[in-house]
């Protein structure tokens, strides 16, 4: 094992690069605060927490609305309700209600449009930005609403519409005179999704007319998803995406790019493959995002209509584009990046992409207008989510930016909050691995430590800079906490994302315990009888991987995880055609390896007591799963709980209930204590 040189001060150095009144803001919070009055933070300090989203921001960059979510005075739910920036003064809450998002301002920006569900469901309302009352606009019978966009001249809507293709008008109320059993048929492959089976409804194109108030469908009644639509600049055409392929239904990875005048539509011309996210670049050209197949880097693609034919922009990228946009001549999009979450701009001239901001934070919700105002929500490990504005490009890049929102000011004031460390390892292939490390809240010379290995789901996807409550948990509690991003994960490169197919429970369970023996060999105070481990979903596998492997971690916490990939593949959401690609065949083509790589196999090789936490809702990790485990840990006589939230699904530590992701929480750190002597 190889431990390399310390990474950058990274935090104080790069987080400042970004936004450095507000670095300088925490900084004091945290620091004034850190002797005399800041407390270690608690589970149940999550109900505090004001999480901001949805930022939008007008075509003069004078108005910047966002939604504020806070949680329910019942601890079951969330509120949210739309705020308003005028002229970067600080913001003032702008609708009244507990359940208004998508904030959508009118081109000229004299009225917003949003979603509220009030006034018994969800709706399409409209609001003067100047104040006053909203006026539902649009609520239907039958469907659902998923995206709104505005035509250039205002005059009419562009609406996404969940509906059942045989619906002729959502806005009539469905026939209920003929009562009908309790029953879903089931023929496609993708069948159901985190949540429960799925309902015929499609997701078409309507157009709605604000003068006439009429809707009409332009693909409502298709027996495909559109998706991604927008007006072009002049309003003459739409562009969507669309998987159209025969096997659409049963998880084929394949779209493409439509574009519709009038009752013309036409499919671009783009190679043969994925083409999602178009934007409009002209009233003539298109940026998208591709990929050749499913495990393939991404390309960026820019399409002119006129001549019919694409050229590349960026070509096997190494950061996976989301969020794309133009604004201000050139086109934009946040990435993973070794653990932060970045902004990075396309020159449609020069093509490639560079680095804007945002390392050593995460960057997400971001606006610019044509003008090139931007606003968008940060945060980090040490640092709750605000909104943070720049008056430009230029002064974004010359780090003068502005903090905007306060909401988290005074929490943050009262918190013990650290930052990682980061050092680099290397593993057995070469790769040079992120380590992020947390130091307990109060380090004593002579005394030693224990440390919690925590291991990220995935494989794809990425940990670092951002806020998580369960880091900082742990390290209230005494405990030293060590993650790394392993092989499989986003923001590393293609190469990095693909050493993990066919190899589950090999190089992803490798790279954590290279992780954690550079962690021991550099921090000698920590205690290497004291060890813990926890992960979620493909952290969750990896974790009860990890007991059948070594006996060295005194307790773990098994969180939505898979003990089994036999029974796993034929009860999640996933389809037989992702399962095949992800494990290299069929349960028949395949079975040794779906069972080789099973903790479920091995059970009676663990001796680690263990907790399961599972929800009997998950559909990406079936309750069976958690079960079968519990099952295998009884049979073979080893300390073992399960805890199965009720009516949760596969996101409870992030989208679950409050008092559900509290209690989960406070489950975690207790078993660990049960165990730390």
């Amino acid at each position: 094992m190889k431990v390399l040189s310390k990474l950058k001060p990274y935090r104080s150095q790069q987080l400042s690069a970004f936004t450095l009144l507000s670095v300088l803001c925490a900084s004091a919070s945290v620091s004034a605060y850190a002797e005399d009055e800041a407390r270690p933070i608690t589970a149940e300090d999550y109900y505090d927490v004001v999480s901001l989203s949805g930022t939008q921001i007008n075509h003069s960059g004078d108005l910047i609305a966002f939604v504020k979510t806070t949680v329910g005075e019942n601890k079951r739910s969330r509120d949210s309700n739309i705020w308003l920036s005028r002229n970067g003064n600080s913001p003032i809450q702008f609708t009244r209600e507990k359940s208004d998002f998508s904030p959508v301002f009118s081109p000229d920006g004299q009225s917003m449009l949003f979603l509220s569900g009030r006034d018994n469901g969800t709706a399409l309302y409209q609001i003067s930005t100047s104040g006053g009352e909203a006026q539902e606009l649009l609520r239907l019978e039958q469907g659902s609403i998923s995206s709104v966009a505005i035509h250039p001249n205002g005059t009419e809507l562009l609406l996404n519409l969940r509906i059942d293709p045989s619906v002729e008008n959502p806005l009539e109320k469905a026939d209920e005179a003929n009562a009908s059993p309790d029953v879903t048929v089931i023929t496609n492959a993708v069948y159901k999704r985190q949540g429960g089976y799925l309902s015929a409804d499609q997701s078409g194109l309507w157009r709605y007319n604000l003068e006439s108030k009429s809707l009409t469908s332009i693909t409502g009644n298709s027996e495909w998803h559109e998706g991604s639509a927008s007006f072009s600049p002049n309003g003459d055409c739409i562009t969507y995406a669309s998987n159209r392929h025969p096997q659409a239904n049963d998880g084929y990875f394949s779209s493409s790019i439509f574009v519709r005048c009038g009752e013309n539509e036409r499919e671009l011309a783009t190679p043969v493959g994925h083409a999602s996210s178009p934007v409009w670049t002209g009233n003539h050209s298109i940026a998208y995002v591709y990929r050749a197949d499913a495990d393939a880097a991404p390309d960026l693609q820019h399409y002119d209509l006129t001549i019919d034919a694409y050229q590349m922009l960026a070509q096997s990228m190494d950061h996976g584009p989301s969020g794309l946009q133009y604004a201000a001549n050139a086109l934009w999009f946040t990435t993973d990046d070794r653990g932060s979450r970045t902004l990075q701009t396309v020159d449609l001239n020069q093509g490639g992409y560079r680095y804007v901001a945002g390392r050593g934070v995460s960057v997400s919700d971001v606006a610019i207008s044509p003008a090139g105002s931007l606003a968008w929500v940060e945060h980090n490990e040490a640092t709750l989510p605000r909104l943070v504005k720049a008056q430009s490009i230029n002064d974004l890049e010359a780090k003068n930016t502005v903090v905007l929102s306060n909401f988290n000011d005074g929490l943050q004031a009262q918190l013990d909050l650290a930052e990682f460390e980061v050092f680099q390892t290397e593993n057995e292939r070469g790769d040079i691995l992120d380590v992020f490390f947390l130091r307990p809240i109060s380090v004593q010379q002579g005394q030693s430590y224990p440390l919690i290995l925590n291991i990220k789901g995935g494989p794809g996807g990425m940990w670092g800079h951002q806020w998580f409550q369960e880091m900082q948990l742990m390290r209230a509690r005494g405990y030293a906490v060590v993650f790394t991003n392993y092989r499989g994960s986003s923001g590393y490169g293609q190469d990095f994302a693909d050493q993990v197919r066919l190899d589950y429970g090999g190089a992803d369970y490798r790279d954590n315990i290279v992780a954690l023996d550079a962690t021991l060999a550099r921090y000698s105070w920590l205690n290497e009888e004291r060890l813990f481990i926890t992960g979620g979903s493909h952290g969750g596998f990896l974790t009860n991987w990890a007991t059948t492997q070594t006996d060295r971690f005194r307790a773990a916490v098994t969180q939505r995880s898979v003990s089994n990939w036999i029974s796993e593949a034929g009860t999640q959401a996933f389809p037989p055609l992702s399962m095949i690609r992800e494990f290299g065949g069929s349960i028949w083509e395949n079975y040794d390896y779906y069972w080789d790589r099973s903790p479920l196999k091995y059970a009676n090789k663990v001796v680690t007591p263990t907790l399961i936490i599972h929800s009997n809702g998950d559909h990406i990790t079936p309750i069976g799963q958690g079960e079968e485990w519990f099952y295998a840990l009884k049979a073979n006589d080893v300390p073992v709980e399960l805890v199965v939230f009720a009516n949760e699904g596969h996101g409870l530590s992030r989208a679950g209930k409050p008092i559900n992701l509290v209690e989960r929480l406070n489950r975690i750190i207790n078993w660990f204590d049960r165990y730390n002597e």
